[in-house]
């Protein structure tokens, strides 16, 4: 009879989970907000190297049954909300936040899902709660939904490597870097995991007798973030790709390029055993 109530509360708290919006972190006083700069990302850092592995697969299971570690990534959320966007900070320390920020959300959105298979399953089109839209994180005043972050604030930051470090918490996206960005290291913490990104063949392949290229469809659905036409887009790309003849070719404008299949399926420690 207890397993039965226990899961039909379950079920009740997982049906108000799915109907509408979620709220992270927390309210904070103007007294208590600080610049970017002044954000400490250590606790997201240790979390990542404890649950996170080389490749970007996370172990949820893990992380879920640690009520600790689950405290400490909501401590962390309660952090970020002490930002304020209006003090004076490095365009470096806003890039870090804001990635951070983003993949720590999904990664709690995970969490509170697990177990799952993919972010899909969380993504309702009309009704219901959509795990982009509805996982709020407040910031000075406002809420950011994972959408407003990636759309209205990091795309306009205009880098389009933001594209290989913000994560869908899925086996197709960039793989999830095991440390925190910082603001020190943010540059070359791009192009590293740009780099990982194109060394895997299964987000590009090229074949340079017939000057093909297969790469992701992040480079079709965020296309203007790269270029204003294929061949710039392709230059843009070029110099993280992972040899010589594939940005030699990509750099020709020359070349016909198609869009490799994304894989959905959660970057999960246990779809690796």
């Amino acid at each position: 009879m207890k397993h039965l109530i226990f899961l039909a509360l379950s079920m009740q708290a997982s049906i108000a989970w799915a109907g509408g919006a979620a709220t992270l972190g927390k309210a904070v006083s103007a007294n208590q907000q600080v610049s970017f700069e002044q954000v400490d990302h250590s606790s997201w850092d240790a979390l990542l190297r404890k649950y996170c592995d080389s490749a970007g697969f996370v172990n949820y299971q893990a992380w879920q049954r640690s009520p600790q570690d689950q405290a400490m990534l909501d401590q962390y959320l309660a952090h970020l909300s002490q930002a304020d966007p209006n003090k004076s900070s490095s365009r470096e320390s806003q890039f870090a936040f804001w990635i951070n920020a983003y993949n720590a959300v999904t990664i709690k959105g995970i969490l509170r899902e697990y177990p799952t298979t993919s972010i899909r399953n969380h993504t309702a089109k009309v009704f219901g709660y959509n795990i982009w839209d509805d996982l709020l994180l407040p910031v000075e005043g406002r809420t950011y939904s994972l959408n407003q972050m990636e759309h209205d604030v990091l795309r306009k930051m205009g880098d389009p490597r933001i594209h290989f470090a913000i994560v869908c918490a899925s086996i197709g996206c960039p793989p999830l870097l095991n440390s925190a960005y910082t603001a020190e290291k943010i540059d070359s913490q791009l192009t590293f995991n740009s780099k990982r990104f194109f060394a895997d063949r299964s987000k590009f392949s090229y074949d340079a007798a017939k000057r093909r290229i297969a790469i992701s469809p992040i480079l079709k659905w965020f296309a203007e973030d790269f270029g204003s036409d294929q061949a710039t887009q392709m230059r843009r790309v070029a110099p993280l790709l992972p040899d010589r003849g594939a940005q030699t070719l990509a750099s020709s404008g020359r070349v016909s390029v198609s869009y490799l299949d994304y894989d959905w399926g959660l970057n999960d420690q246990a779809r690796r055993k």
